[in-house]
């Protein structure tokens, strides 16, 4: 979530410190160009055009000039200028993008007047403006001098054009308390030993390659086996659930994209058509109007309905080189995808089922922390959207009633909805409390339906049209796997884990034991490896750490008289003894109920 609520404190603070950051740049460095500056989930940005390059070694030199600011304790003046007037006073003050932004909100949004925000210093002279909606503190002197840190600078294209000028943007955390401000420090600090491009690396879970592409991931074996174990398990739980599954190919003819409305409304993210056959393909963005065509390929009564339709289909977005990166911003990935076709009655029914699937999933997972957002239009701007006004009304309608009637709180997305429909999002926090939105659970679509002319038999032999649900759980395997790296810090659950067993015989006579064991939890379904003696016992031990295997298995003279096992807790870095017997019981346990947390250490 990019944005935080507006009326927040917090947001106002943030977004003081924003006009803060460009005043002090501008003090340091009068010809800089300043764009925009926004508060964000965890402080704020601004994006500058330096006439010189800035770097890490200038971040103390610009927080000691924004203190002096704050402790200037400047106020706000609000000044409403018709467009003409706003145009003319940023050319005299020579700030190009302010004039370009103001053009495209007359242009765009029909605006006929914007406001400044000056900033009056302790005479009440001005000594900054810039231009925005508002939302401030009183006076800089509420915001605490030792609650922001500047974190980092960005590349940025203006306008997130890469024929535009690539600018600066400076990263600045923002919090109430120096105490908050330390502990989101502390869990970046954290949260960056366990990034899941350093984790991916060590436990050969994933591969990058310039050869094959920028966002093209590859799972290596571990990765492989981690997808399996998600894939295996939703797909028992939608069979459960009365999903049927389909395969669609990967790219289609571009026609089929124009008639869904992707092509014209999601062009930037399409890669370029290709020719073949006297007709133009393009890659796969979405699932969707493949579905559309195997439900529109046969006759359909009122008794078919629901038909859920549910597919693992890999899409392809183009995303610019310079924004993706690991497993979580990719070109290529694949969706644990659905598409549910139903008649009116069911479908608050489909949705509280979706939900309930969604729950079910998130919480085995450990994901108890999370928000529901009704992502809906932007009434102001109704030309990104397609269908009805009256279909949108009763999309958004029929979504909102179910999460009252479930007691579900949630936030109010406008202009969140995908440009087809309302929807459902599902945001959760991870372990350092960042907030990723991951599934789509449901989204309701009264248009898809239209354009592809679907119907089916009612019961009383006339034409209807089913409404239609998108919806993915996981989003994308990829980028949930990244996430959950990070989540569970490498230490996946025994269910998830790539290897879930590594035995350690202490010396060569051990070994015929650690073969017996090994045989014993591979007839099981276990996924084991052994680490022979020829290495010293330390080392071994970092190894499977390192490996994140979540159960070592050390095995010596003891462990053989008494047909036991040292069982050393990854995770716990705790080490018990108990029978094989035991050790295997609770492994299955561990394995079929999904624990999170191993039974043994």
């Amino acid at each position: 979530m990019n944005n935080v609520p507006a009326p927040d404190d917090l947001y106002k603070l943030r977004h003081s410190l924003a006009h803060v950051l460009a005043q002090a740049v501008l003090k340091l460095w009068p010809d800089t160009l300043i764009t925009i500056g926004p508060p964000i989930d965890t402080g704020c940005y601004y994006d500058f055009l330096f006439s010189q390059p800035i770097s890490e070694n200038d971040f103390s030199k610009i927080e000691k000039e924004m203190k002096k600011i704050i402790y200037q304790k400047q106020t706000f003046r609000c000044d409403t200028l018709n467009v003409a007037d706003a145009k003319k006073y940023w050319k005299t003050h020579k700030q190009r993008f302010k004039v370009e932004l103001i053009e495209d909100l007359a242009k765009n949004d029909g605006v006929e007047t914007v406001t400044h925000y000056a900033n009056l210093g302790p005479k009440g002279e001005e000594v900054f403006v810039d231009l925005c909606r508002g939302g401030h503190v009183e006076n800089f002197g509420e915001i605490p001098v030792d609650g922001f840190k500047i974190m980092s600078i960005a590349g940025a294209y203006w306008r997130g054009d890469e024929k535009r000028e690539q600018l600066t943007r400076i990263y600045l955390a923002a919090f109430p308390s120096k105490a908050e401000l330390d502990a989101h420090v502390k869990m970046l600090e954290e949260a960056a030993k366990v990034d899941h491009r350093k984790l991916g690396r060590s436990m050969s879970i994933f591969v990058l390659s310039d050869v094959v592409g920028p966002g093209l991931p590859m799972l290596a074996p571990n990765g492989a086996i981690i997808r399996q174990e998600l894939e295996g398990w939703i797909r028992e739980e939608l069979k459960r659930r009365g999903y049927s599954f389909a395969y669609t190919p990967n790219i289609g003819r571009a026609d089929l994209y124009k008639k869904s409305g992707h092509l014209s409304h999601f062009k930037d993210s399409i890669f370029p058509l290709m020719q073949a056959d006297d007709a133009e393909y393009v890659l796969k963005p979405m699932n969707c109007p493949h579905h559309v065509e195997i439900y529109k390929s046969d006759a359909r009564s009122y008794r078919d309905l629901p038909l859920r339709l549910a597919e693992f289909g890999t899409v392809y977005r183009y995303e610019k080189s310079g924004q993706v990166g690991g497993l979580t911003r990719v070109r290529g990935f694949t969706q644990d995808d659905a598409h549910l076709f139903m008649r009116p009655e069911q479908m608050e029914e489909e949705i509280e089922g979706i939900l309930d699937l969604a729950f079910t999933i998130y919480r085995t997972l450990g994901f108890n922390d999370f928000v529901l957002r009704l992502s809906r239009r932007d009434p102001k701007n109704m030309e990104k959207y397609i269908g009805t006004p009256e279909n949108w009304d009763k999309a958004e309608a029929a979504l909102e009633k179910v999460l009252k009637k479930l007691k579900l709180p949630f936030i109010d997305g406008v202009g969140e909805a995908a440009f087809y429909g309302p929807k459902i999002d599902l945001i959760v926090k991870d372990v350092f409390g960042r907030e990723w939105q991951l599934g789509t659970i449901p989204q309701v679509d009264y248009n898809m339906p239209e354009r592809f002319d679907i119907h089916y038999t009612d019961s009383d032999g006339t034409q209807k049209r089913p409404i239609m649900m998108h919806r993915a759980i996981f989003g994308s395997f990829e980028r949930f796997i990244g996430v959950l790296i990070e989540h569970f810090r490498g230490h996946f659950p025994l269910w998830l884990a790539p290897l879930q067993v590594a035995i350690i015989p202490v010396a060569q006579t051990h070994e015929d034991y650690a073969a017996e064991i090994a045989l014993l939890l591979k007839k099981e379904g276990m996924r084991v490896i052994s680490l022979p003696h020829t290495d010293s016992l330390g080392k071994r031990i970092r190894e499977g750490e390192t490996r994140r295997i979540p159960y070592l298995l050390v095995v010596g003279d003891k462990e053989m008289e008494l047909k036991s096992v040292a069982v050393r807790n990854v995770k716990t870095k705790k080490q018990v003894v108990v029978t094989m017997k035991e050790f295997m019981e609770k492994l299955k346990v561990d394995v079929t109920e999904r624990k999170l947390e191993a039974s043994i250490g």
